[in-house]
């Protein structure tokens, strides 16, 4: 089993520490997938009820006692719920199909974190916790799949990157790994 040492600066500290690349390999693809099906079946279900609004929840949310924004919850639900569903249950089912292809892995974390954002702030104040709960969970977790490219293990990316299309415009790998 390949041993490698990761070096790195973090927080003006230096540091470094082995690692397995079998076993980060395997981490990373799990924590796709499992992100991946998360946000899909999310979507699916939504898309699948035929009547889901997210128009109650944001209701529910602009009269929470202690809710942050309170007025942007209460805008959305009235004002822009046709276009809060659709991008709430296609966000949700795109970003997972793309996570579970492992296809446009940055940008798809990048938009699924935006989507775990505006559900962790419509739902403060917390009920079970302080400060951190599972969109803020979910969000570092996407982040750590976009740091390390997880959609180049077993993922349409890897294929991606070898196109002479990405090849050609360099800055396309922003956008997969």
């Amino acid at each position: 089993m390949a041993r490698r040492t990761i070096e790195t600066d973090i927080f003006g500290r230096k540091t470094d520490f082995e690692y397995s690349e079998r076993w980060v390999g395997y981490s990373l693809v799990t924590l796709r997938l499992v992100m991946g099906w998360v946000f899909f079946y999310a979507g699916v279900d939504k898309l699948l009820a035929g009547d889901w609004s997210a128009r109650g929840y944001l209701m529910g949310a602009a009269n929470r006692e202690g809710v942050l924004l309170p007025g942007l919850w209460e805008t959305l639900a009235q004002d822009y719920i046709g276009i809060v569903d659709p991008l709430n249950v296609w966000g949700l089912t795109l970003v997972g199909l793309a996570l579970l292809l492992g296809a446009a892995v940055r940008w798809s974390a990048l938009w699924g974190s935006v989507i775990m954002l505006f559900y962790y702030l419509s739902g403060y104040p917390l009920e079970n916790s302080l400060l951190i709960d599972s969109h803020v969970v979910y969000i570092m977790v996407l982040f750590g799949l976009g740091a390390f490219g997880a959609g180049r293990i077993l993922g349409v990316d890897e294929y991606l990157e070898s196109t002479a299309l990405v090849e050609n415009n360099p800055w396309l790998r922003y956008l997969l790994g």
